[in-house]
């Protein structure tokens, strides 16, 4: 993949189904200021490890107008785990403050360039990339965090200062693309990335 969308760039417009039913584009979250999509999944231990500082997160900014959209682009042929159902499964048991939505086809996350797992993307009202790349500096495991860069962006955007650190590389295992020539990593490989 050659291509992350660049701050600066707008949102792609997406029309995905939801683990709660209906299916979502980026109309639907347009009576929100800003907008965090991030690209994730069920089985990856970055996104595991991280998910509760990310719930944090959400939680501190949803007065600010702030709303979560969590993407799984992940081949369920290559992590059953990540199929829809066990998407619907872990919504139920974790109750996460977003929307979790389904790419099954790959097309979003090819649009928007993710890389990895957790990979977040944030836009300000105009829906213009402000922020791409990592959540914090440790996601697999937390108590070694020093800097947590989504509530950097965030605190900075929500109070309309201008973003300081607009990229930053995604830290997590890599999107598990469909396809025979998809170059995925078996799970004791994810801490080599």
């Amino acid at each position: 993949m050659s291509f992350t969308l660049e701050p600066g760039q707008k949102a792609i417009d997406f029309r995905l189904p939801s683990t709660e039913g209906p299916e979502y584009s980026l109309s639907d979250f347009k009576d929100y200021q800003y907008l965090v999509l991030f690209f994730t999944c069920n089985h990856c231990p970055y996104v595991m490890g991280s998910d509760e500082v990310t719930r944090a997160t959400a939680e501190k900014y949803r007065a600010a107008r702030v709303v979560f959209v969590g993407i799984n682009s992940n081949s369920e042929s290559t992590y059953e785990e990540d199929s829809f159902p066990n998407m619907v499964s872990r919504m139920e048991k974790f109750k996460f403050p977003w929307k979790y939505l389904y790419d099954r086809d790959q097309s979003v996350a090819k649009a928007y360039g993710a890389l990895r797992t957790p990979h977040f993307f944030v836009f300000n009202s105009e829906r213009v990339l402000v922020y791409t790349g990592r959540g914090v500096d440790s996601p697999r495991d937390i108590s070694r965090m020093t800097v947590n860069n989504l509530d950097i962006v965030l605190s900075e955007l929500t109070s309309g200062k201008v973003v300081s650190v607009t990229k930053t590389n995604p830290i997590g295992c890599n999107i598990k693309w469909e396809g025979k020539d998809a170059h995925w990593m078996p799970p004791e490989a994810c801490d080599l990335v």
